[in-house]
């Protein structure tokens, strides 16, 4: 069970930024810094591809609605990226069987995207577009972080990861709701207006 606090917060990572995750760890593999990493994950291809997936993603991440969109897209992407990283390195080290790594890594994955996907959403009701660069920068490094430091020492990682992902769903859940109060009472000014207009428009 060894590999299951990496497994753990590599899932947390995907779900919010799963190339830096593939590339960070491939990274790590390739100059010999750890022997967690499996030998798919250190494949030059693969690296070059997380690595330009990533730098579209670095963009695509601070541009008000497009980052919503992205996500969106990446519902199943980062679970399933989740999922495969969490299977292989549970291979690499035979500590973990397989499908119980990867249903861990992909289940939190998901609930860490639904996360940062909930939280760009409330953020993208603001007009001013800072707040998405500054949340996406805080989120790149965050991940880049943790996914170092869970290399060097899973088990504290994990344990930040889990709180994290506990204080984010909180923050959603709180988020959520003042959205809809917010939306609730958008849609009743507007219906003020429209009755209002239409009582004071002149009869023909």
């Amino acid at each position: 069970m060894s590999v299951l606090p990496l497994v753990f917060t590599s899932g947390w990572a995907s779900g919010i930024n799963a190339y830096a995750v593939v590339l960070l760890l491939g990274i790590f593999g390739a100059t010999g810094l750890t022997d967690e990493v499996p030998a798919s994950l250190q494949r030059t291809d693969v690296l070059v591809v997380a690595g330009v997936l990533f730098l579209c993603e670095a963009v695509a991440d601070k541009i008000p609605y497009v980052d919503s969109v992205w996500d969106s897209v990446h519902t199943v992407i980062r679970p399933a990226t989740g999922a495969v990283v969490g299977a292989l390195l549970a291979g690499q080290s035979g500590s973990l069987p397989d499908i119980a790594a990867g249903a861990l890594g992909g289940s939190t994955a998901l609930a860490s995207h639904l996360v940062k996907a909930g939280t760009r959403m409330a953020v993208n009701t603001s007009p001013e577009p800072f707040s998405n660069i500054l949340l996406s920068f805080a989120e790149d490094l965050g991940v880049a972080g943790l996914v170092v430091f869970a290399v060097f020492h899973p088990t504290a990682a994990a344990v930040i990861a889990a709180v994290l992902l506990a204080a984010g769903l909180a923050i959603v859940a709180f988020l959520w709701s003042r959205i809809r109060r917010f939306r609730r009472r958008r849609a009743q000014r507007r219906e003020e207006k429209r009755t209002a207009a239409v009582q004071g428009a002149p009869p023909y």
